[in-house]
């Protein structure tokens, strides 16, 4: 790979994405500009933002590698990715929008009153956003590593720098632009190598496939690959509802009706990126095999160009597939981190702009550290993990605040903290697990199918308890979720 194109390719993205940053700092003026972008980003440019922090080192450069470890298994994260979003238009954009909030433990102040919702909820948001920095960092080490002669460790550190950087120049208000134009970056970056190679290829008279079948593996059999399977699809469809930077977006919306057609958008979008990495996968099965088994799968999408064409053609492809990685890594750390600074500075810094920009390098250093301590592991096994954690924690809260009436405080945190300890303690004791322990070893590693359920019962269980429910607060809070007309006072 010519590493002087490469480098060129990290440079140019990271230029962009800083004066577009820069821009956004010229119209950041209030708090509002920087916790929700004043509420006035129209639906188009808000699902490109919500893209591109949405598909990130998992999307970018894990779905391809785990479709050359896996097969036809791996299918099930795009499936997964996309159809969250499917819930989150039926279930959550409107009335999240309607909260009023400004972050997540904001909804849960506002839904159930007092504190230790909120305070329980911040600790978890916190944990979530940089348990999912972490494996963007990773993402960023292994692309730098691969592809230039510089350490790994100097992509994580370039990546969070450029973030925290353009986090505080403009908060939302700049996030918004640069997210907007990494998502289109990363979709040419992907979808223009797959379709080259594949004229290519046909060109060439060479079969896409070489020779071979596209998923040579059977699907996994037996109760263990069942089961893997389910729990996947749980964590994926569930997880996407309590991503905070996700949902984050959708106080950025005029209006209940723009946050449902922003989420609309969005499916369209998801759809279309991933194709191009599923294509992508099907390639790296057939002309970068050896890949499963050194365990650099995640580079398939980086070496395949080069792999494939070779000379000019395939540097000038692996150097834009280089650039829409990085634009991956910096859209969705950017994203992450200004989730966890309007958190972190509503819960010590009152809300301010100043308290805000503390929160950002908060929110910057600890992950990196965290990653810089830590070794680069299987981006999108990494990312479901993370996924599964959110869905036995904050879903439940998001879901039974909008839709059941029941809900209490003191049963939203014996979910969540439920969830968060069983969840948490399953992929802990994973790593202590044979993967040869079969349904066992997937039990820990994949627990979403049993921890997810156990989360939702013991909220809707502790909520049952005698007292604990003010009804007139409670009317007043759902006519605000469900009726936008209404504007019932909340009340004590």
């Amino acid at each position: 790979m010519n590493q002087p194109i490469a480098l060129l390719a990290v440079a140019v993205v990271t230029a962009a994405t800083v004066l577009i940053a820069f821009h956004g700092l010229r119209i950041s003026r209030t708090t509002g500009d920087f916790y929700v972008a004043s509420r006035t980003v129209k639906p188009w440019w808000n699902a490109s933002a919500i893209g591109g922090e949405y598909l990130s080192a998992a999307s970018f450069l894990g779905v391809a590698g785990l479709i050359v470890v896996s097969g036809q298994d791996a299918l099930w994260f795009p499936i997964g990715y996309t159809a969250g979003y499917l819930m989150l238009l039926l279930f959550v954009a409107a009335p999240l929008r309607r909260s009023g909030a400004y972050t997540l433990p904001d909804f849960a102040q506002i839904r159930l009153g007092g504190r230790a919702a909120r305070l329980v909820t911040s600790a978890l948001v916190v944990v979530v956003g940089w348990l999912y920095i972490v494996p963007q960092l990773h993402g960023a080490a292994l692309t730098l590593g691969i592809t230039t002669a510089l350490p790994g460790w100097m992509g994580a550190l370039l990546v969070m720098g450029v973030v925290c950087v353009t986090v505080l120049a403009g908060g939302m208000r700049s996030i918004t632009f640069v997210q907007a134009f990494q998502y289109w970056l990363k979709l040419v970056a992907l979808a223009v190598p797959a379709v080259f190679l594949v004229l290519h290829l046909g060109l060439a008279g060479e079969s896409a496939t070489a020779g071979g079948q596209v998923f040579d593996r059977p699907p996994s059999p037996g109760d263990a690959g069942i089961y893997r399977n389910i729990s996947l699809i749980v964590a994926l469809l569930f997880g996407t509802l309590g991503l905070p930077h996700v949902l984050v977006r959708f106080y950025t919306n005029p209006d209940g009706p723009s946050a449902r057609r922003t989420t609309a958008i969005v499916l369209g979008l998801l759809s279309l990126f991933y194709l191009f990495p599923t294509m992508l996968g099907i390639l790296g099965r057939a002309y970068t095999p050896e890949l499963a088994a050194s365990g650099n799968a995640d580079a398939t999408v980086l070496l395949l160009p080069g792999r494939v064409v070779g000379g000019t053609a395939g540097d000038v492809l692996s150097a834009l597939v280089i650039g829409g990685a990085f634009a991956a890594f910096l859209s969705t750390t950017s994203g992450l981190v200004v989730s966890l600074a309007g958190v972190i500075s509503q819960g010590l810094f009152r809300g301010t702009v100043r308290g805000f920009r503390i929160s950002t390098v908060i929110a910057c250093v600890i992950p990196l550290l965290l990653a810089l301590g830590t070794s680069t592991f299987a981006l999108a096994g990494a990312i479901g993990s993370v996924f599964a954690f959110t869905a036995s924690t904050i879903c439940p809260l998001l879901l039974l605040g909008i839709w059941w009436r029941g809900l209490t405080a003191r049963g939203a945190v014996a979910g969540m903290l439920a969830g968060a300890a069983s969840c948490g303690s399953a992929l802990v004791a994973a790593g202590l697990v044979p993967s040869s322990a079969g349904l066992p070893y997937e039990l820990l590693s994949q627990p979403a199918a049993w921890t997810v359920p156990l989360a939702f019962l013991v909220t809707v269980l502790v909520s049952r308890l005698p007292g604990g429910v003010n009804t007139r607060r409670v009317d007043a809070v759902m006519a605000r979720l469900h009726a936008p007309e209404a504007r019932v006072p909340l009340g004590d």
